[in-house]
């Protein structure tokens, strides 16, 4: 890796060259974020997660600067037009867009006015035009008039001459920086409803005639206009004053008010209307889509982590139920490792008889099993079978709601059927809710992040990032929790460090036909685990009861000898070291230090030793919903306890039980002024809210976690607080969809060149 990269990484984000040196040179040796943050402190000089990410993406951004930068090279040396001027500028470019303004006059393009005019032999009219001296443009345009090449008067001929200047004009490098600062400074998104639309497409209704500035616009208003957009209910631009704009761009190419200057003038002012305003107003759709996906896909991947990280309740013997009325409930028996022991249906919502019936079949199983815990989804029917699991009144026994998002794509899955090849969908499902609360992250990694449930317009942001930040976030989330060897799922196994699908598979593989793995080291007999994915993974597999008592501590491998030495030189055992805090105040960390073991690693062992396998996931309290069971039950001012499910730009979501979340506007979540609902609620936070409103006939409910919230409708609580105060009043929108349904990605791919081509070419046609 060149030094200018690491300098210039290093400066831009602020970071110490050498760490950033280091950093890169392990990413070429493909090593993982995680390993990185967590066993190479000493060479990165402790960068965490967030740091190393930060050096991954911008290099990444800057390999692509450079391969478009070599693209553009090759194909200027392949059409002679590659000069010592052109490498100085293509050099010195240093972002994307810059680059893309050198290349414009050379880019091989499509037929234009200005080419006609070319074939047509103008541009030395062009040229003396330009020139802007004080000759009559009428006089010189004489001289070019020619039957044959088709030019009849001096005013086509000037027409032509304009035409060049004009494309000129919009390929100068100088212009278009200009504009792209105008637009991004002063550009105004104004979205409309198209003819005959309004009724069909209702639930844009907000954006019907909506104007705001693209440099303030939020992304889930952004990502809103750009859906109706696309589902052809909207049309959108974004706009700047043209006369001011033209205004800007006089300076650079008007030298003088006479006659030729005029005509410059003119070229200018076509350029912009007929040729710049177009392309600027694609970089800005390009700029801003990319900002709103930075910032949906970034409350994505906040929400995700909240849920893969909330607390696990762990190994207990469970009684899961998937709840439904004429269907009956879905009811499985799981062991403490999720083991599928029994499974039945029951129909506690059809009738006294039925109900009676199914009372004595749960009890009966519980006192089979042994049942510690009943789960059961909240999806339809939920809280009805929670009430009928209450009263049952079992002793010794808790009774908890489960989240069921993406149950159902479980259940439906390849994975689930290969597990549960003789059973139907609905004895799936009801499994994973049970693992669930045994384990929510072990359970949720076998399913797409994407069908959990706390997105925000998930489905129109660019896919293959949101995919990248998804995976980035559950390989961050599974590695510091720690992966059981001889029970994790494949699908859990495949997100540790180094591992993957395939030796993921070849471990679960190697573990079912050779039994319990009996020591960390015993990985290395996995077909295809080389030494470098067993330095990857090892420090995150977890191996309980083994022989060797760090194989259930996050210490490396490669550090079992300093563990050793520190307990032979204390006379006991790595378990007396373990099991005696005494002994461990005794070691003396800096008699171990020596080359690439400095203090930050040996502090982590020392802090492992107390807590081997810790998991950093918070304990598990139960929880329980208010009395109100259907949104029909709930009343302006009632207050409920709740449960948030997903954090958007806009506000937050939240489960009080009624089978339809309730929604905090980000100017309800606190009594003070709040920028980012992030900072205020987490996913999975048990929070008290205030019902404001409910609106029966479209399902909605207002909340508010004020401490006296003004009760009613949005229309009779006055207006929002003023932008000083608050953040620019903007439509509220539908929760965003939960389905899987696939939607018309409209976000350019590829280069920005690419992308503003096919914005320009929609436009056209």
């Amino acid at each position: 890796m060149s030094d200018p990269y690491i300098a210039k990484i290093a400066a831009e984000l602020g970071l110490n060259s050498v760490g950033v040196s280091a950093a890169i040179e392990l990413f070429k040796e493909d090593a993982t974020i995680p390993f990185i943050s967590r066993y190479r402190k000493e060479a990165t000089g402790n960068l965490d997660e967030v740091a190393l990410g930060k050096i991954q993406d911008r290099l990444a951004q800057l390999k692509e600067l450079d391969a478009r930068r070599e693209a553009i090279i090759k194909s200027l040396t392949e059409r002679n037009l590659f000069t010592p001027e052109l490498k100085l500028k293509i050099e010195a470019a240093e972002v994307l867009s810059k680059l893309e303004d050198i290349y414009l006059p050379f880019r091989p393009k499509r037929r234009t006015r200005a080419t006609i005019a070319k074939e047509k032999g103008l541009e030395p009219l062009a040229d003396q035009i330009y020139a802007q001296g004080s000759e009559d443009p009428a006089a010189l345009a004489a001289a070019f008039i020619s039957e044959e090449k088709g030019v009849k008067t001096a005013e086509e001929a000037l027409a032509g001459a304009r035409d060049i200047i004009a494309e000129r004009v919009s390929e100068d490098a100088p212009a278009r920086a200009r504009l792209r600062q105008l637009f991004s400074a002063k550009g105004i998104f104004h979205s409309k409803v198209m003819e005959g639309k309004q009724e069909e497409g209702a639930k844009f209704k907000d954006y019907f005639d909506w104007k705001e500035p693209s440099s303030k616009a939020p992304s889930h208003r952004i990502l809103a206009m750009r859906r109706g957009e696309s589902e052809g209910v909207l049309s959108m631009r974004i706009e700047v004053e043209a006369d001011e704009a033209i205004a800007l761009l006089e300076p650079l190419f008007v030298r003088n008010g006479g006659a030729c200057g005029k005509q410059v003038k003119e070229a200018v002012a076509d350029s912009y209307n007929r040729l710049l305003a177009l392309s600027m107003e694609g970089e800005a759709r390009f700029e801003t889509k990319k900002r709103a996906d930075a910032e949906a896909i970034g409350v994505f991947a906040r929400n995700l982590r909240e849920i893969l990280m909330s607390s696990p309740l762990g190994h207990k013997n469970i009684l899961a139920l998937d709840p439904g009325f004429r269907t009956g409930c879905k009811l499985v028996c799981l062991d403490p490792n999720g083991k599928l022991l029994h499974d039945d249906v029951i129909y506690p919502h059809n009738g006294e008889g039925a109900a009676a019936s199914a009372a004595d079949k749960v009890k009966k199983l519980a006192a089979q099993y042994k049942t510690e815990v009943i789960a059961i989804g909240n999806g339809t029917a939920g809280r009805e079978t929670e009430e009928f699991a209450r009263g049952l009144k079992l002793e010794g026994v808790i009774v908890v709601m489960v989240n069921e998002s993406g149950a159902s794509v479980y259940s439906a899955s390849a994975v689930a059927r290969e597990e549960f090849p003789d059973k139907d969908v609905t004895v799936r499902g009801s499994v994973s809710i049970g693992r669930r609360l045994m384990d929510p992250l072990a359970e949720l990694v076998k399913i797409d992040p994407k069908s959990i449930g706390v997105g925000q317009y998930q489905h129109d942001v660019d896919q293959s990032e949101l995919k990248k930040s998804l995976d980035t976030t559950v390989m961050s989330c599974v590695n510091s929790v720690g992966v059981e060897l001889n029970t994790a799922s494949r699908e859990l196994l495949s997100y540790v460090s180094g591992l993957g699908a395939t030796l993921a598979k070849n471990i679960v593989d190697y573990r079912n036909a050779n039994g319990a793995f009996p020591s960390r080291a015993a990985l290395k007999k996995v077909p295809r685990l080389g030494p470098k994915a067993f330095e990857q993974a090892a420090g995150f597999l977890r191996l309980r009861g083994g022989k060797n008592p760090l194989d259930s501590s996050a210490v490396h491998p490669e550090r079992y000898e300093i563990v050793e030495k520190m307990a032979a030189d204390l006379g006991c055992s790595v378990q007396d070291l373990i099991n005696d805090a005494a002994l461990r105040a005794k070691i003396e960390i800096s008699k171990y230090i020596s080359e690439g073991v400095g203090e930050p690693t040996l502090k982590d062992i020392v802090a492992e030793l107390a807590k081997p396998g810790r998991d950093p996931r918070k304990q598990f309290e139960a929880f329980a919903f208010g009395e109100a069971q259907k949104i029909g039950d709930l009343k302006p001012g009632q207050k409920l306890p709740g449960i948030v499910t997903n954090v958007a730009a806009f506000g937050a979501f939240v489960d009080i039980g009624v089978h339809q979340d309730g929604l905090i506007h980000i100017s309800e979540l606190a009594d003070t002024f709040v920028k980012d609902a992030a900072a205020v609620v987490k996913v999975g936070q048990r929070v008290n809210v205030t019902v404001m409103d409910v609106d029966l006939p479209r399902n909605r409910i207002a909340l508010s976690m004020k401490s006296n919230p003004v009760i009613g409708p949005r229309e009779s609580r006055g207006p929002r607080p003023e932008p000083s105060a608050a953040p620019q009043a903007g439509p509220r929108f539908d929760r965003p969809r939960q389905d899987n349904r696939p939607r018309r990605e409209e976000a350019p791919s590829g280069s920005m060149g690419e992308a503003l081509k096919a914005f320009m070419d929609k436009r056209r046609n």
